[in-house]
């Protein structure tokens, strides 16, 4: 057997992609699985930003690209930036990456040095502590109460803080929770932020377009006039433009964290595939109105799951006002067994018993830092969430 990188047993699987992939395979096998596991649209990218691509590759467009993205690529995220955000940036404050999640590894091993400390709110996306633990980083976990859905309070931040920290993860619309945060707890936040120079801010915006409530959205680099050039912004294409595949993704920040995270990325990828990038700008500058359905359907499923969840005795679930995400507390079953004779010791053991029982899959709280509760992704049609959630309730009646 190989003798592996130390950091390579540090690290652990994606439990997302393994419910996902775990689900395709039982499908295959003739299984009739309803999946809640995967975080990707059930859309079809919009037709005039695929024709874009096709239409560069009728042109020849398969060459190397300038690392960061072409200069009309970067030009189109700076002014979506100024368009949406009232951001007064340029193309060189733009990097264009393979997915949001090669962007947020860059920021990591930009901006960390080896034992500094990353302020992680509790839930949060499995592979924000993996990538900063591969940079070197200490994880700081700050723990948050479903009772406030999840979120961080300045108190909660600032009472964080020690000498070390030097990064604080932010996510809104949240991956798992499905929260967002108002304008003025975001600004709350940022003045903690603003009152101690030595902390940055990766501000992951990747669901930005899925929301579901009148509340206005306040983009965290616009939260605060000091701390503009201490946030890098994450986003991309693959959520809001239903593009998960293509794996397009950017962050928005500081030239000279720009321009270093470039720096990496050239010795990593290069650039994205060269034939996307007239991809980019037809996304962010064409019509928005495919975008705008998938958001009002989303809207309708958000709300749907949210009374069948909250409808099921002994379940705690926070409203889902972005994302595409519910994440039910299950806790109250603990301790119960189910017909098939598996002990529910856990969120995993959940998981793993109503995908055996009734072959519904769902992602247990585990590796979110959240272990009483599991998350259910609507980003499936209605007809299957209906019968994934009389499957789920019916398990769930099932335990004694």
């Amino acid at each position: 057997m190989a003798r592996l990188a130390d950091r390579i047993s540090r690290l652990k699987d994606s439990s997302t992609l393994a419910v996902t992939a775990k689900a395709k395979a039982l499908k295959a096998a003739g299984a009739d699985v309803i999946s809640f596991g995967a975080g990707e649209p059930d859309f079809a990218t919009p037709a005039h930003i695929v024709e874009a691509a096709c239409k560069a590759l009728r042109e020849g467009k398969t060459r190397y690209e300038n690392t960061a993205g072409t200069p009309e690529a970067r030009k189109a995220v700076a002014q979506y930036f100024q368009d949406r955000f009232q951001r007064q940036i340029g193309p060189e404050n733009v990097i264009i990456s393979t997915g949001a999640k090669q962007a947020l590894y860059l920021a990591f091993l930009t901006l960390m040095n080896p034992g500094q400390e990353l302020l992680l709110p509790a839930p949060y996306w499995v592979t924000y502590p993996a990538q900063a633990t591969m940079a070197g980083g200490k994880i700081k976990v700050i723990e948050t109460d479903v009772a406030n859905d999840f979120k961080v309070t300045p108190e909660l931040l600032e009472a964080a803080i020690t000498p070390e920290s030097r990064l604080f993860l932010f996510c809104s619309p949240s991956n798992p929770a499905g929260i967002s945060y108002t304008a003025q707890e975001t600004k709350a936040l940022a003045e903690v932020i603003a009152r101690h120079p030595q902390l940055y801010v990766i501000s992951d915006e990747i669901y930005e377009r899925l929301r579901y409530t009148d509340e206005p959205y306040l983009s965290f680099a616009q939260a605060h006039p000091e701390i503009a050039d201490r946030v890098v912004t994450i986003n991309g294409l693959s959520k809001a433009y239903a593009m998960t595949g293509w794996r397009i993704g950017y962050a928005v920040a500081a030239p000279d964290i720009i321009k270093a995270m470039t720096k990496l990325q050239g010795h990593m990828s290069s650039s994205i595939t060269s034939f996307n990038m007239p991809a980019v700008v037809a996304a962010l500058e064409g019509p928005q109105e495919p975008v705008e359905k998938m958001v009002a359907e989303f809207a309708k499923r958000a709300e749907y799951i949210y009374k069948r969840l909250t409808a099921i005795p002994n379940l705690r679930c926070p409203r889902p006002t972005g994302a595409f995400y519910a994440f039910p507390d299950v806790s109250a079953y603990f301790g119960l067994v189910d017909p098939q004779g598996q002990a529910i010791d856990s969120a995993a053991s959940l998981a793993s018993g109503l995908l055996e029982a009734e072959k519904v899959a769902i992602v247990a709280g585990e590796d979110f830092g959240a272990p009483n509760h599991v998350r259910l992704s609507f980003a499936t049609s209605m007809e299957l969430i209906e019968r994934g959630l009389d499957r789920f309730s019916n398990y769930l009646a099932s335990l004694r």
